[in-house]
């Protein structure tokens, strides 16, 4: 296969695996945020504990991380289908990768929120903030860099989990490395394919790790 015969395909792939990586990545902030706050919050000396609903988002979250991804695009497919129509294509494959994705992000985000000093959650406190004020001008601010690196790393995470999601026709670079660079033996389409999927997550680290150091010299 000729360069000018693999340059749409990769064009068009790449183009699905921004469209995959995009919509999972803005979901899975939608969802996995408000989850890691709410660890954090319930939690023990958190802004409204609550051990009971504590555990069972613990427990959720545990299970959603556990599951090898694989096994959870098939395992979803029936919710997949609901929600999109059908079980192939970009926006199919946004939905396991969402579900897949908002627990490891949430985690991060417990993790991030966990590292703000105890001190000044007590002294917004002391002036009368409520949880919620805290939770939006504390709390998230004071993580924001913390926040980002969760970002960058969960961005990254997404791009190896849209490529495995071409296995079930999830479109993207991983789909077309198996339909030709494994099904029809295109070495070379495959070994480019490998070469893009390695420059976007060192895009996607560089741009995370800078955001990062200059919210953190603030």
């Amino acid at each position: 296969m000729t360069w000018s015969d693999m340059s749409p395909l990769l064009w068009q792939a790449t183009g699905q695996t921004a469209q995959i990586v995009a919509w999972s990545t803005l979901f899975t902030v939608l969802f996995g945020l408000p989850l890691g706050v709410a660890l954090v919050g319930t939690g023990r000396g958190g802004l409204f504990p609550a051990p009971v609903a504590n555990r069972v988002l613990g427990a959720v979250v545990n299970v959603g991380r556990s599951l090898p991804f694989i096994v959870l695009m098939i395992a979803v497919m029936p919710v997949t289908r609901l929600i999109i129509g059908t079980t192939i294509g970009a926006g199919a494959a946004a939905v396991p990768l969402t579900i897949g994705a908002a627990p490891f992000f949430a985690r991060l985000v417990e993790t991030a929120l966990r590292g703000v000093g105890r001190d000044v959650v007590q002294a917004a406190q002391a002036m009368g903030a409520s949880r919620g004020t805290i939770v939006a001008k504390v709390l998230l601010p004071e993580a924001l860099p913390g926040l980002v690196a969760a970002l960058t790393v969960t961005i990254v995470t997404l791009v190896s989990y849209s490529a495995m999601a071409g296995v079930i026709g999830g479109g993207g670079l991983g789909d077309l490395a198996i339909r030709y660079g494994y099904q029809r033996f295109e070495t070379g389409l495959m070994i480019v394919t490998v070469v893009v999927l390695v420059v976007i997550v060192q895009a996607v680290q560089s741009l995370g790790d800078a955001v990062s150091r200059r919210l953190t010299r603030r």
